[in-house]
């Protein structure tokens, strides 16, 4: 509890105890009585009122009158002046509605500094150092001071202050801060780390890529920071109602509090009845009060947003997790969203030579090349055969565009395409061409057999694709630069029937204007890519999503949501917050104004009190707030 909190919480108990001892004081009769006893409890309600009247008066000075401080100040005042008038010595319902106000206005103040902490706590990813070598010792220099290209070192429990590349060490990194996923992550010599993670198990020495100001932390604390500035269409109806309700109330609680009378008097002649009439219009006037709308609405939206990030989503702003709960078109990249991005040995097929051969000849040919496909092939001999080691070729020669011919214990060793099998007659039979990229091998002559290297689908695009189509998304689009066949391959493997290939970056975004115009105004399209050669559609779609992108400038600046991991499944889980969150909005819009609606009619024929009025104002936000704080907690 902050001290301003506890404060007014003194007041509130000090307020609370003075009223009960006031109502066991017999005071009795005649003028000087009445007088102790009015200023007592107009002591008491200053103790308790007098934030509320003091912002009343600046927002009249300031010519912003109609506010909830200038409701709750006429209201309280109006009954204080009731009481004079009438003499009925009654001032508890006045103190009653700025006592239960000021109630309302902690628990608000609590529930968000509750929803600030959980995303401070969840963003507390900011480094306060960077251990830097200088003369031999290890000195703490502010991150913003270290320059690309310094050395520094990372010691067990610390974070990773700025981006950079493992020069030196092994160790497991935790990066829940910012993937929202428990499982950690291994680094070594050569792996690229960001800012943010938590070093768990071992020094490392890292080489900076990037300046603080442009690394992965600082960009994603600026996100969230910035996130509130993006108000959803909600938030701004609820600003423009609040704008108009408030002054309307007033106005018709005037009319309430004299026509009535008027009309008696003047016409019915039953008498004034002033008191009666007045006491109903300041009646309604604290019914009226659009707290709960006011503060609940961006409170949920607050709340969304951290609980996004909790589970790794940054979302840029309140209006863009409205959009996302409205998504029917769903349109993704292939590579690196729904696929690792990264070649891999997917099947080896051997004619008179086992798998391991294949694989051993293959290394032994390969293992000097820098090229993708060689480097997959090593990968897969040494994750088959860890440690092992490898002969070495009495002769090696790589023909550029063919492949590898190579003499290895005594054997002729072709390793390749088509074109080399071809430029040294080699025959390749018929079946040998199915799916991916083939790296054919012959032995003396002979062939022996290819393997398939092909991209990776990720082990959650299916369980994504499936996930998608529960939450009654309308149509499921794969776009892809990839040739039509490896595609299709992957387009049915994972439900897909909707397969556009062989587009330029130009015609993806062709694409989608396309069907961005096949849709109707009330949907939604998404955009699901990796962040770094798709940004223009990013840009373009109703929605971006940028998936796995942490570190890529261009992701972050052109999508709209970012992923701060590569799992597909993951997009339906941001649909589903986005979703969870507008449904908690719309349950405190229906429900404010319709206890509203009804009290204020209660009210204003009398047969509604003060203390109802204190229900449907204090009552409903709290319940409200308590609703909205919700969409804090995430299910897995």
């Amino acid at each position: 509890m902050t001290k301003k909190q506890r404060k007014v919480l003194i007041r509130i108990i000090i307020t609370a105890v003075a009223m009960i001892a006031l109502f066991f004081i017999p005071f009795g009769e005649g003028l000087i009585p009445a007088v102790i006893r009015f200023l007592l409890y107009l002591a008491v309600y200053l103790v308790i009122g007098y934030d509320i009247l003091r912002k009343a008066f600046k927002g009249i000075m300031n010519r912003q009158v109609f506010d909830e401080n200038f409701l709750m100040a006429t209201a309280t005042v109006g009954a204080f002046a009731l009481a004079i008038y009438t003499r009925s010595g009654d001032y508890n319902e006045a103190i009653a509605v700025m006592l239960f106000y000021q109630i309302g206005e902690l628990f608000q103040s609590y529930a968000v500094g509750k929803s600030r902490r959980n995303i401070s706590d969840l963003m507390d990813i900011r480094p306060d150092y960077a251990m830097i070598e200088q003369d031999g010792e290890l000195v703490s220099v502010d991150p913003d001071e270290v320059p690309v290209g310094s050395i520094i070192t990372v010691r067990v429990g610390d974070k990773i202050p700025i981006d950079g590349r493992v020069i030196s060490g092994n160790t497991t990194l935790n990066t829940a801060a910012l993937t929202g996923e428990s499982m950690p992550r291994e680094a070594g010599p050569g792996d690229d780390v960001i800012s943010g993670c938590i070093n768990l198990t071992s020094p490392i020495r890292i080489e900076t890529t990037r300046e603080f100001g442009e690394s992965t932390v600082s960009r994603i604390l600026e996100l969230v920071e910035n996130s509130s500035s993006n108000k959803s269409r909600s938030e701004n109806f609820i600003s423009r109602f609040a704008r108009v309700y408030t002054p309307l109330v007033c106005y018709l609680a005037l009319a309430l509090a004299i026509l009535p009378p008027l009309v008696n008097g003047l016409v019915l002649h039953n008498g004034w009845n002033f008191s009666t009439w007045i006491y109903r219009a300041l009646t309604f006037l604290v019914i009226s009060c659009p707290c709960a709308l006011v503060i609940s609405i961006p409170l949920t939206f607050f709340a969304g947003i951290g609980g996004a990030s909790h589970a790794g989503v940054l979302v840029k702003g309140s209006n863009y997790l409205e959009a996302l709960s409205k998504t029917s078109y769903v349109v993704m990249d292939k590579t690196g969203t729904l696929t690792q991005g990264m070649f891999a040995v997917t099947d080896i097929h051997t004619d008179g030579i086992s798998r391991d051969d294949f694989l051993r000849y293959a290394a032994v040919c390969e293992h000097t090349s820098t090229h993708p496909i060689a480097q997959c092939l090593c990968r897969a001999y040494e994750e088959e055969h860890p440690g092992t080691a490898l002969p070495e070729a009495d002769e090696l020669s790589e023909i550029s565009g063919h492949g590898v011919v190579a003499r290895i214990e005594g054997h002729e060793c072709l390793i390749g395409n088509t074109k080399l099998m071809s430029s040294h007659n080699i025959t390749i039979p018929a079946g040998a061409a199915q799916g991916g990229t083939q790296i054919h091998m012959a032995l003396d002559g002979v062939y022996v057999g290819y393997a398939v290297i092909d991209d990776v689908i990720k082990p959650t695009s299916s369980a994504a694709i499936a996930q998608l189509r529960k939450q009654n998304v309308k149509r499921i689009v794969m776009l892809t630069g990839d040739a039509d066949a490896p595609a299709q391959r992957i387009a049915g493997e994972l439900g897909i029937t909707e397969v556009y290939s062989e587009l330029l970056p130009e015609d993806k975004v062709s694409k989608v204007e396309e069907l961005l115009s096949c849709k109707s105004d009330s949907e939604v399209l998404a955009f699901v890519g990796d962040g770094i050669n798709d940004a223009p559609v990013l840009s373009r779609a109703d929605i971006g999503i940028a998936m796995g992108a942490l570190g890529s400038d261009a992701a972050i600046e052109a999508a709209d949501v970012v992923l701060m991991d590569d799992d597909p499944l993951k997009i339906s889980r941001a649909i589903a917050i986005s979703r969870k969150c507008m449904r908690i909005v719309y349950e405190n819009i229906w429900f404010a104004l319709g206890v509203k609606i009804l009290c204020l009619i209660l009210g204003a024929v009398g047969i509604a009190n003060m203390w109802l009025a204190i229900f449907a104002d204090v009552g409903v936000m709290v319940i409200a707030i308590l609703n909205a704080i919700r969409a804090l907690r995430i299910r897995n």
